[in-house]
């Protein structure tokens, strides 16, 4: 018997292979007819309405499979905004600036590029932390992929040569990635639902700065998974106590009985890159970051 196949092997030929060796096809009315094409190579036909939910599931899983073969077993979530800009560029904002009142913004965010400086320096930290004997990595930096904090934190990554995560989104503006996220895991979604639940899955701490719409989008939807027990608690840290305080009066909740006080628990509040690395290594005191369970 010549070249048996393994008994492991699929029967079948993976369809790469079949599409790659496809003999040159005589052009025909039919075969030029969009019905004709292999749906999985039909664009038209996969963005369908009716395919939705097909389209969920590939975004779902094409980040999931990736990160698993590149033995990330947890993740290190920072979310912010994404115009505090740079200590480098705070200076030029303010230069920018115009009318009295975009002069007044300008300002505001310029006093927040120290918190730039803390995401970068915290995730410096995080990014050092031990891949373990069996090739596996934890505590690995994960960002929405963007300007500003997001660019500090995979820019902190990027600092001590690791690997580090970009989640970027299909906005109707243009959106690129910082030129700090790994190449190979850098992500674009068309679905936000899609993106918060991959900066869920395998985080293991998550660092929240000041930040509008969106940073409070994702910060109270993961708050609400803890609180609710649909998520094991991590610890989350809160860089910006005057910003927030100012602008969610967290302890009015629970005098008004719409959450627990104990709910208050679930926030750590810091302000450097040591205090929030120290409050990381307390909660996983005693533990060890083995590789993900399937």
């Amino acid at each position: 018997m010549s070249d048996p196949a393994s008994v492991t092997d699929s029967a079948f030929r993976p369809a790469r292979e079949e599409v790659r060796e496809v003999p040159h096809e005589t052009r025909t009315p039919q075969t030029e007819s969009a019905a004709y094409r292999l749906a999985f190579q039909d664009n038209e036909f996969l963005l369908r309405p009716d395919l939705r939910p097909v389209r969920f599931q590939l975004e779902l899983l094409k980040p999931e499979l990736l990160l698993d073969e590149a033995k990330i077993s947890s993740t290190f979530v920072f979310y912010g905004s994404a115009r505090i800009p740079s200590p480098e560029d705070a200076q030029a904002l303010m230069d920018a600036a115009g009318s009295d009142q975009e002069r007044a913004i300008a300002q505001s965010l310029a006093a927040k590029s120290k918190y730039y400086a803390e995401a970068r320096k915290l995730a410096q930290i995080a990014a050092r932390y031990p891949v373990n004997a069996e090739g596996c990595r934890n505590f690995v930096v994960c960002s929405g992929g963007g300007p500003s904090i997001m660019e500090a934190a995979n820019r902190g990554a990027a600092d001590v040569g690791a690997k580090t995560i970009g989640m970027n989104i299909l906005l109707p503006h243009e959106q690129a990635p910082n030129r700090f996220v790994t190449p190979e895991l850098s992500f674009r979604f068309h679905y936000f639902a899609l993106r918060k639940m991959h900066f869920t899955l395998r985080a293991r701490a998550l660092a929240v700065f000041p930040g509008g719409f969106g940073t409070f989008d994702e910060f109270f939807e993961l708050l609400t998974l803890i609180q609710t027990g649909k998520m094991k608690r991590i610890p989350i840290l809160l860089y910006g106590k005057e910003f927030w305080t100012r602008v969610v009066n967290f302890e009015a909740l629970a005098e008004e009985g719409v959450i627990a006080h104990r709910d208050l628990e679930l926030i750590n509040w810091v302000e450097t890159a040591e205090e929030g690395w120290a409050v990381v290594e307390q909660f996983y005191e005693g533990q060890d970051a083995p590789c993900r369970e399937e």
